[in-house]
């Protein structure tokens, strides 16, 4: 019984962490983003030449998850919505800094009123 409690406890803890993002997290996913995604996607989200915004509602969480931003970083993905080309893998960054600039783009779409 105190397993269980301990799992659900555990368990919240994890949904509220994806639920919001802190402040922390967001400057270093900001940091991270212009380290690694702005010079293709803009240093305001909102593309260049090279590659599509952010801040669009092609990129609103349902319909691309979170889970589609780690698999573009590791992989790369082919053009699928844009006339951009295929986008190479990212090389260097960690799982964790994609989570990091995830939660700064999340945050910059919702400031924009994409939810």
């Amino acid at each position: 019984m105190v397993g269980l409690a301990a799992i659900a406890m555990v368990g919240s803890h994890f949904l509220q962490g994806d639920l919001s993002a802190g402040a922390g997290q967001i400057q270093q996913g900001k940091q991270a983003y212009q380290d690694n995604c702005a010079s293709c996607h803009g240093a305001d989200l909102n593309g260049t030449r090279q590659g599509p915004p952010f801040i669009h509602k092609v990129y609103e969480p349902s319909h691309h998850g979170d889970e589609s931003f780690y698999r573009a970083a590791a992989n790369g993905v082919q053009a699928h919505h844009w006339r951009f080309g295929d986008m190479p893998p990212v090389p260097g960054v960690t799982r964790d800094q994609v989570g990091d600039i995830i939660a700064y783009i999340r945050e910059q779409q919702r400031k924009n009123g994409i939810k």
